[in-house]
């Protein structure tokens, strides 16, 4: 039957759905090189061009005007549908990855896109009088995996089109036969999922026979009814009461950048965003959930009468903001304040732009999940969480669909993964069947979310998806289909159960470990943009309170947006084509030399500078350095032992009069000894040894890791050249090694003072498909290895007692890395790489040896066939008989290095902390431009601390607040609002607002005028 019913469909009823077409006039203009806006487009002088013609250079724009008259003969009535039917030349690829294109009235108004199985524009009275935006996207199928493609940049994408014109005409729609189609797939999709030989399977197939049996092949459009008559009593059928109910909301995942540019993404939001709003003004009840702020914001300001109707269908509740992000980003790679600030100006853009405060965090693609998110959801007034990429899974399936997840401090927030498995979904029969089957809840809960409609390239939710809906609202056999929209799901699912099931730390995505690693310069520009984001920030702030200065509202708000859209989850991993890293590397730059000016222009505020003037040392961070205490600008009274060397036979021998180092021959670290004199380095092995991995995923190039290729590497210990230098005071072992087309320099210092041995490499890196690790095996008997993650540490286990430990084969962290037995442990930070391995084994000799691999560099050949290629510079530092706060420490210093200042006036830090276990992260002033200043601290040890926080400023009053700066209850009742006794729960984030008192009735020193209130 299965196979009379597909002839029937694709020699009959497809054919019959257009019963009549007509042609139209077409003219197009070529945009010569970017994008233009609609209004420089139509002014242009158009030429004729006809259907077959090919078109499309890679990343080119074409512009149509397209024109016509409805024939007058044709019927006007219930059953029948004109529309303009359009196939760009469509290829097997799914929307999104291929050529689209959008429709403007002559007016400039938006209407709707067109791409593959979404390739209708209305007809609305006699006359057709279109522009169509054309994109020449080249089709980059994201199956390609491992497989080169130059098509990711311009420049060697060539200049041969792609694509040809196939179709574009006024078509007239069969509604009764389109109708039809749309009863088949869900019969025949339905009965497919079921036991073929159950009576209810037996039942639709025998429908779809009758059906057969009243279609005639010659008059489709005189049988149709007929047939439809024939399928109704199938479709009519309930469900069960025990039925599953999949609440579907329309969804469209655009990436904000992936193989395609930024530049594209603006565009894909206007085709996405209208196709919703077109199916909204014909299905009242349809919702339509959209993340990202950023993606609403590029709308605003380059489609602003199309932004306007999205206010509109906001405000009717069809058009749902969720998220509450500035974009979907990474988790694991951005700092603390960096992924506070996504949701500060994802939930604020929603306020001021629909008086709307987004309840949910929204991350159906990303690629794994920090243990810090609950705290910090919470503390942005987030209610619930959702994700579905951790059914990507590779060994371990999560226990639960609907649970409670707990992040390192305690917090618990509500948490769904929809049992559907795609956010990308169709409502078909399968899918729905799936998510039932799926489903781990059953006992407890009666009701899943499922995001429909075409995404990761945007497209969004069709007609035919809304049809399928409809069709298994109530239906025997499948799963009830409720449309609604995210918070209907949550407050029906939370409504279900009296307590939920918890899962503690991090959401660990067992797939895509390579992103930790791919891309080292994208990763490096946004360190780097971070750590000045916080010393502008700081230094802005405090010559506001101290000096008058004026504070950089406007440019420091430009700048965290920019990096914020630079997190986006195929940007920051590293895994999009070469055009998008390119643009991230210039514009990180440029940040960078943009805060640089700005750190400098504070400072400059803040002192007395001259000639003569004594060198005084800028302190950004959170603890003291070089003797300068926290986010204080002081003289550095540290005067240190010179470090010196000893040649022997072996190598050479380092000291500093705190730690002794010996380096081989080879120029590897085969000795390191503390204060305590204890052995960090087992006897016959050498740390800061450089292993060259095969790196050749199966798929998924740029993303993935191989737990296998991680047993199969070559030391890299042969030396071209090794010189052992001195200068102010330090030791210095350079060596030179090459490695086939790659080489690289590796620095080995001690200076004067250090408790840790620092290491740099030069890299030229020119290898494919091969991993650079930096290795350090370590005497230490670790159960666990301690990561730095946001606002805190993360312990994960050594050992592969279960699956979901060994699993673990390489992980992220931030700074830092800790290991430690009891009374001893060893700490590395970085200054730019995320990823790691911990292996533990034991020795012929009885002890431990726990060995860490640093992930430096990778050479993936898809999407970006030149990814990584070139110089690099990444450091470490490595110190022995260290605890969790000498780590914290070894990873400050290397973010906020002292900054030498001339000048004559010290400045005291405007907050400190009395417990040293209490960091402050951030130092500002309030986003609403009061004049007040915000402070972000938090308990980093892990444990709980009492501490008092003192301001050095005149303070008027001090209020704790959420991460919107908005007041906390019940207040603080500080008697003294300058000194502030806390007590914190272990890594417990607090965020204190101090309004600055009035110096003679005037507003305090540096205080701007505020900015209108934001419309509410």
């Amino acid at each position: 039957m299965a196979e009379r019913l597909d002839r029937l469909v694709g020699e009959s009823l497809t054919a019959a759905v257009h019963t009549r077409t007509a042609p139209l006039e077409l003219l197009a203009w070529e945009a010569p090189g970017e994008p233009v806006p609609f209004a420089d487009a139509a002014r242009q002088r158009y030429a004729p061009i006809a259907v077959g013609e090919p078109w499309g250079r890679p990343w080119s724009t074409l512009w149509l005007r397209v024109r016509g008259t409805l024939p007058g003969e044709w019927p006007r009535d219930a059953r029948h549908r004109p529309e303009v039917v359009v196939d760009l030349g469509f290829d097997g690829l799914m929307p999104g990855f291929q050529a689209e294109g959008l429709a403007f009235r002559p007016d400039g108004t938006v209407v709707k896109a067109v791409s593959p199985r979404n390739s209708h524009l209305p007809v609305v009275g006699a006359e057709i009088d279109y522009f169509l935006e054309l994109a020449g996207n080249p089709g980059i199928p994201p199956e390609s995996h491992w497989r080169s493609t130059r098509l990711g940049d311009r420049a060697t994408a060539g200049v041969e089109p792609l694509y040809r014109l196939r179709r574009l005409e006024i078509a007239l729609v069969d509604v009764g036969v389109w109708e039809l189609l749309q009863d088949i797939e869900v019969v025949r999709g339905l009965a497919e999922q079921l036991p073929a030989d159950g009576p209810r399977a037996l039942q639709l197939w025998s429908a779809l026979d009758r059906m057969m049996d009243a279609i005639d092949p010659d008059d489709v459009s005189g049988t149709v009814l007929l047939a439809r008559r024939a399928l109704a009593p199938a479709l009519a059928a309930p469900a069960a009461a025990s039925a599953h109910t999949v609440l579907a909301t329309g969804h469209a995942h655009i990436d904000t950048a992936w193989l395609w540019p930024v530049r594209e993404t603006v565009r894909k939001c206007a085709r996405t965003f209208s196709n919703a709003l077109a199916l909204m003004d014909e299905h009242p009840d349809f919702r339509f959930a959209c993340s990202s702020a950023q993606q609403l914001a590029w709308v605003k300001e380059s489609y602003p009468e199309l932004f306007a109707r999205i206010r509109e269908k906001v405000a009717s509740g069809q058009f749902v903001p969720v998220g509450s992000q500035w974009v979907e980003p990474d988790t694991n790679m951005p700092g603390s304040e960096a992924t506070v600030r996504q949701l500060v100006h994802g939930k604020r853009f929603f306020l001021e732009e629909f008086g709307l405060e987004t309840r949910e965090v929204w991350l159906p693609d990303t690629f794994g999940y920090s243990a810090a998110l609950p705290q910090i959801m919470k503390l942005a007034g987030v209610d619930w969480f959702m994700t579905q990429k951790i059914s990507w899974n590779q060994t371990n399936a999560m226990p639960h669909h609907t649970l409670a997840w707990e992040g390192i401090d305690g917090t618990r927030i509500f948490a769904h993964f929809p049992p559907i498995e795609t956010y990308n979904a169709e409502l078909s029969a399968a899918e729905l069947a799936h998510a039932e089957r799926t489903y781990r809840d059953h006992d407890a809960g009666t009701v899943s979310l499922a995001p429909f409609g075409w995404g990761d390239g945007g497209g969004g939710p069709t007609r035919e998806m809304l049809a399928a809906a409809r069709r298994q609202a109530d239906l025997e056999g499948s799963p009830r289909v409720r449309l609604g929209s995210p918070g209907d799901f949550y407050t029906a699912a939370i409504q279900e159960v009296d307590e939920l099931p918890v899962w503690r730390g991090e959401m660990y995505l067992e797939l895509h470990r390579g992103t930790l690693t791919s891309q080292l310069r994208t990763k490096q520009g946004n360190r780097r943009c971070e750590e000045l984001l916080h010393e502008a920030e700081l230094w802005a702030t405090t010559a506001a309170v101290q000096a008058g200065a004026g504070y950089p509202y406007d440019a420091l708000d430009r700048l965290w947006k920019r990096v914020l859209m630079l997190q986006f989850h195929d940007i920051l991993p590293g895994s999009s084509i070469s055009w998008v890293h390119r643009e991230a590397e210039a514009d990180h730059a440029a940040m960078g030399r943009e805060l640089e000016g700005m750190v400098a222009a504070s400072l400059d505020a803040l002192g007395v500078p001259g000639e003569d003037t004594p060198l005084l040392h800028a302190n950004a961070s959170a603890v003291w350095l070089a003797g300068v205490p926290p986010h204080t600008v002081a003289a550095s009274p540290r005067v240190a032992e010179a470090a010196r060397f000893e040649e022997t036979a072996d190598g050479w021998v380092l000291t500093n009069g705190i730690v002794r180092a010996v380096v081989d021959r080879r120029g590897l670290l085969v000795s390191l000894q503390g204060p305590d004199g204890r052995e960090a380095i087992p006897a016959g092995e050498a740390a800061a040894l450089l292993r060259l991995h095969r790196d050749a995923p199966g798929k998924w190039d740029a993303w993935d890791i191989e737990r296998g290729d991680l047993r199969r590497a070559v030391d890299l210990a042969e030396l071209e050249q090794l010189d052992v230098v001195t200068e102010d005071g330090a030791v210095e072992v350079r060596c030179v090694r090459r490695f086939g087309s790659s080489s690289l320099t590796q620095e080995l210092t001690l200076a004067p003072g250090r408790a840790a041995v620092d290491i740099a490499l030069d890299v030229d890196w020119q290898h494919r498909g091969r991993l650079l690790k930096l290795m350090f095996p370590l005497d230490v008997h670790a159960e666990e290895a301690r990561s730095e993650t946001q606002f805190g540490h993360l312990a994960r286990p050594t050992h592969t007692n279960t699956s979901w430990d060994a699993a673990r084969f390489e992980v992220s962290g931030q700074r830092w890395i800790h290991v430690g037995e009891p009374g001893y442990g060893v700490a590395i930070a970085n200054d730019s790489t995320h990823g790691h391995s911990v292996h533990r084994r034991t020795r012929t000799d009885g002890g431990t040896t726990t060995t860490i691999g640093m992930s430096i560099i990778r050479g993936p050949r898809f999407p970006d066939p030149e990814a990584d290629r070139g110089r690099h510079r990444v450091r470490f530092s490595l110190r022995p008989a260290a605890d969790i706060a000498d780590a914290r420490e070894e990873g400050l210093r290397l973010a906020h290095p002292v900054r030498p200042v001339r000048s004559s006036r010290p400045a005291e830090a405007l907050v400190t902390c009395t417990d040293p276990h209490v960091l402050i992260e951030a130092v500002k002033l309030a986003d609403d431009r009061s004049g007040d200043v915000v402070v972000r601290l938090y308990e980093a040890s892990g444990g709980r601390r009492r501490t008092t926080v003192r301001a050095s400023f005149r303070v008027a009053g001090v209020q704790r607040t959420d991460l919107l700066e908005r007041p906390l209850e019940p207040p603080l009742g500080a008697s003294e609002p300058s000194s502030v006794a806390l007590e914190l729960r272990p890594f417990e984030i607090v965020t204190l607002r101090y309004r600055r008192a009035r110096v003679g009735g005037a507003p305090a020193p540096g205080t701007p005028a505020p900015r209108p209130a934001s419309r509410r």
